[in-house]
This record gives structure tokens, C-alpha cells and sequence, in this order.
């Protein structure tokens, strides 16, 4: 089906860099150009924060630097000039590692493994409210900061996880499928290493009491590339399998949760 957010999703897939002028706009602009200029200037040691696809401040801010830097004018608009520019530099000179992925390495590394200071931000669309509030209880049993959002907008979940400023987000879908698949934040030379561990993790756990071991996907979902901290979007199914073992299910994601908080996360 085709709705709204299929279609602006298409929509946004379609652009490249120098098809349209870039700046900071209410609402936001957003579209694989501005990841690409997020990737280019980010891989040039300007930090554009997460290569997310929207132009926010921290894009702006980027820009505006690198724009003073290449003796442009640093009015934080990617027009023609901008383009030109890059390909003078080339958009990713030597495959640079981008600081965004610095960044989020440097996060992890400096996160103290506490459980009692941790805070957890689950979220459902209406299906698993069982597990979810079963999670919930388990993780507040050992001290965990939980707050759970049932809501069928994931933009909603992404704002109330930030506004948490949570250690992580776990999102649960109901897959009417035999599928489960878990997703993290990916895209082109970006991945949300922290979201890709907790992810292993889970399906890890999840593995033994599902009909097909559970997959590991890197995407772009609205509610993976809206948050601040390590998110996963997992879908599970069969819907049978999901109702007979909500006990076990919710042991088996709030021991991948613990894991996660609880050991230091690897950075490559």
C-alpha cells in the first residue's frame, strides 16, 4: 500500500545533492542529499551529528563551518557552490571514517555499565502491550528507568525518547508473518554500532524460543533515524508463537536488554 509515508519516503529516496537548494527549514527538510552532505562534510571533519537525512542545526552548524573553511560564504545553504566545492575535495577523501561515527564510538566508550542509572524507553504500536509492560516490570525489578509508549506513530516514539534522553530504545511490531527480524540504524558508510550489538543481543536470546531464528537488519525506519541513543525495531511472529510464550519472550528481551546495559559496548 502505497500511503503517505510510503510515498514521502519515496519521495525522499529520489533526491542527490545540487538537485535542490539545502538550509534550515520549520518543517525540516529532509532526503538522501542531505544524508549525502551530512557523509561528505562529516567524512571532512565536520560534525553533522548523525547522518540522518535531516537538515537540523547541527547540519547547518556543520555546513556553515565548512562553507568558512573552503571561503564561502558560511550562510549554512548547500547550493551549487557547496556541490562544487566537494567535488573539488572529493565527498569522501580516502574513505574517511565520518566524525559522526567518532562520535557514537566515543559515546559508547565512555558509558559506565550501571544498571541503576540506566534509563529504557519501550515502545509499541497497540498488538504487544503483554510483552511490552512484561519487559517493563522485569527491568524495574532491578532498579532500570522504564517508560513504556504505546502510540501508532513512530515520530512519537522517537520524540518521547528523546525527551527521556533514555540509554536505548527498544521498539516491538507484531509481524502477522512467520518472520522476526530486528533493525537497527544503517545507512551508506553510517551505522548505529550500539544499535547493531543491542540488536545481536536480542535475537541471541530470542533465538531459542522462536520457529525461525530471528534477522539482523540495518535501516533507515523513522523511528531508528529520529532517535538520539541505540534503537531496535523488532518485529516478531508468528502472532501464535508471540501469545503462547509472552513470559518467556519478555525473560528472554529484558536478559538481551541487561546484557546490553550492563557490559561495555565493542567498538571496532
Amino acid at each position: 500500500m502505497c500511503d503517505k509515508a510510503t510515498w514521502a519516503a519515496l519521495v525522499e529516496s529520489g533526491y542527490r545533492i545540487g538537485d535542490r537548494f539545502l538550509y534550515l527549514h520549520i518543517p525540516m527538510l529532509r532526503g538522501d542529499d542531505i544524508t549525502q552532505l551530512q557523509l561528505a562534510i562529516s567524512a571532512l571533519g565536520f560534525d553533522a551529528g548523525r547522518a540522518d537525512g535531516i537538515f537540523g542545526p547541527d547540519t547547518r552548524r556543520a555546513l556553515a563551518e565548512f562553507q568558512r573553511n573552503v571561503g564561502l560564504p558560511s550562510d549554512g545553504v548547500a547550493g551549487p557552490d557547496v556541490s562544487a566545492a566537494l567535488e573539488r575535495l572529493g565527498r569522501n577523501p580516502d574513505r574517511a571514517t565520518p566524525v559522526s561515527t567518532v562520535r557514537e564510538r566515543e559515546r559508547l566508550d565512555r558509558r559506565v555499565p550501571l544498571l541503576q542509572s540506566s534509563k529504557v524507553i519501550i515502545g509499541e504500536e497497540g498488538s504487544l502491550s503483554a510483552l511490552t509492560l512484561a519487559i517493563a516490570r522485569h527491568l524495574r525489578d532491578i532498579g532500570v528507568r522504564v517508560v513504556t509508549v504505546q502510540h501508532p506513530d513512530p515520530a512519537h516514539h522517537a520524540r518521547q525518547a528523546n525527551d527521556f534522553e533514555a540509554d536505548l530504545y527498544l521498539g516491538l511490531q507484531l509481524d502477522t508473518t512467520e518472520r522476526c527480524i530486528g533493525r537497527y540504524f544503517e545507512v551508506e558508510e553510517f551505522q548505529s554500532i550500539g544499535g547493531r550489538q543491542l540488536a545481536e543481543q536480542c535475537a541471541q536470546h530470542l533465538a531459542p524460543l522462536l520457529e525461525e531464528k530471528p534477522s539482523i537488519k540495518g535501516m533507515r525506519l523513522p523511528v531508528l533515524r529520529l532517535t538520539r541513543m541505540p534503537a531496535v525495531s523488532l518485529r516478531l511472529g508468528p502472532p501464535r508463537t508471540i501469545v503462547r510464550r509472552t513470559p518467556e519472550l519478555s525473560k528472554a528481551l529484558t536478559d538481551g536488554v541487561i546484557e546490553w546495559l550492563s557490559t561495555p559496548v565493542r567498538t571496532p
